[in-house]
């Protein structure tokens, strides 16, 4: 499976905004966008004033970066959300929030969504009683996503409960978590104001309409 594997905090750089690519450490005063403000190589600091298409290009990089997919699967997504009902930002963002690793980080399982799609990919979740480890497949309203037993001491998911609940980072209403028994549900399909991405949809849409 294709997937980015350089330095993270560069990508936050670049994009000038944190994209919580790092789990625990984005949360810490080590967090390379605080430190240091400028984008990463010899001429980030003279970075100048971008064109419409620019604009453009780097909120399509910035979804792209945050979900952590590459561009022919972002252009599969972009295609499939332009093909439905409703407006084709909020559905883009909708079915790349409906992705199994976003589901897992929302359900604060995980620190970000490396953690996430390592906890897939290495057989510890279940969707409705059966082992999915495809961190890209979409989950449907009333899928149950269970952890299993030998999962939920790990460190990382331990660390990650106790982070979400040190940063106030509650489960969103379109899902449900039940913690006794280590199982989520999804309610619903998430609406735009339910999904924190500081992203500028719309433009990604202008993007892909030229």
């Amino acid at each position: 499976m294709a997937r980015y594997t350089g330095p993270q905090c560069r990508l936050c750089r670049r994009e000038g905004v944190k994209l919580f690519l790092k789990g625990e450490r984005c949360y810490s005063d080590k967090c390379a966008v605080d430190r240091r403000k400028t984008a990463p190589g010899q001429h980030g600091a003279r970075r100048g004033k971008l064109s419409d298409y620019g604009v453009q290009l780097r909120e399509k990089q910035k979804i792209r970066r945050i979900y952590g997919v590459l561009e022919k699967q972002f252009r599969r997504t972009m295609a499939e959300a332009t093909l439905s009902r409703g407006k084709t930002g909020e559905v883009l963002v909708q079915r790349l929030e409906m992705r199994l690793d976003s589901v897992i980080l929302r359900l604060g399982l995980a620190l970000s969504r490396n953690g996430a799609r390592q906890l897939v990919r290495h057989n510890h979740i279940r969707v409705n009683d059966r082992l999915l480890n495809i961190p890209s497949a979409l989950v449907s309203v009333g899928d149950k996503v269970t952890v299993g037993e030998a999962t939920r001491s790990m460190p990382a998911v331990t660390l990650a409960q106790e982070v979400a609940k040190r940063e106030g980072h509650a489960v969103p209403s379109w899902l449900k978590w039940d913690s006794s028994s280590f199982t989520g549900e999804v309610l619903s399909k998430p609406q735009r104001d339910e999904v924190p991405l500081p992203v500028k949809e719309q433009l990604v849409v202008e993007l892909y309409s030229k």
